[in-house]
């Protein structure tokens, strides 16, 4: 919701121009867009306090305990929560402490790392691990920030001039060439998760509605309506892939698809990795 500002002059920059609560997985998440941080305008954060309860279902805690543990050195960096924001409250005397959309995605990600690695060293780290690639499936970057958008209610606010500069950095104008971009492994996972005891090359027809779901609308919402609406149903040779923009919508989709990969290893069925 936009916050109600009482005070008559501008507030002290950075400041929360509209806060909510997003649901992920089990828990209710305090979240803020912030007017400006440092060259960057509307910022999406998550409290600090949110970090925590997101990635661990506690409560209280202190962020840095969860971050600064030997086994998670080799795969974030030390310095992170330099990147935590101090922000105003309009209309409140309350301070907020929160982090980037993209850095909690980023704890996020190291966690799941260190449990693909097997580096994690107790059994708490193990349950944060699971909890984080949960919540990596459930929304990778653009999808959290889609998350705050809605639970704010700033995506009423969004121009449509920048919704079309974005699917123009996605999609192209024509259909490229047919070339392999979902790796033999991703089939290979669902057919795991699955219990799929056919050949994969023909594979069953409703897996497409896990690649709607888990690749597309996980990358980028607005990208994936705009295919379902504009384009031509995916058939032979022909798919959603071929539409993407070889210079940005290829470089955003193809680590996607390995990072879905990567948490599907972690589950051990469909369920889970949904």
């Amino acid at each position: 919701m936009l916050i109600d500002k009482i005070q008559t002059s501008k507030p002290k920059s950075p400041f929360a121009k509209y806060n909510g609560e997003i649901q992920l997985d089990k828990n209710k998440i305090d979240c803020y867009i912030l007017d400006k941080v440092g060259e960057k305008t509307d910022v999406r954060v998550i409290s600090m306090r949110g970090a925590v309860k997101g990635m661990t279902g506690v409560e209280h805690g202190n962020l840095s305990g969860y971050i600064n543990v030997q086994a998670l050195r080799p795969y974030i960096k030390s310095s992170i929560l330099d990147e935590a924001i101090e922000f105003t409250i309009p209309g409140t005397p309350r301070t907020g402490f929160g982090i980037s959309a993209e850095t909690f995605l980023d704890i996020c990600e190291a966690y799941v790392k260190a449990l693909d690695d097997r580096a994690l060293t107790t059994e708490l780290q193990g349950e944060i691990a699971i909890k984080c690639s949960i919540l990596l499936s459930a929304c990778a970057k653009v999808g959290l920030i889609a998350l705050i958008d809605e639970a704010t209610g700033y995506q009423y606010e969004r121009e449509e001039e920048a919704l079309q500069i974005k699917l123009k950095a996605f999609i192209a104008e024509e259909l490229r060439n047919w070339e392999k971009t979902f790796p033999d492994e991703l089939w290979e996972e669902f057919g795991r998760l699955t219990n799929w005891r056919g050949s994969l090359h023909s594979r069953p027809k409703w897996w497409w509605k896990l690649v709607m779901e888990l690749i597309y609308d996980a990358l980028d919402p607005d990208v994936a309506n705009y295919l379902r609406t504009n384009k031509p149903p995916p058939r032979h040779k022909q798919n959603y892939h071929q539409w993407f923009t070889a210079d940005f919508g290829l470089k955003q989709l193809i680590p996607h698809i390995y990072q879905v990969i990567g948490i599907a290893k972690t589950c051990d069925n469909i369920k889970e990795l949904r």
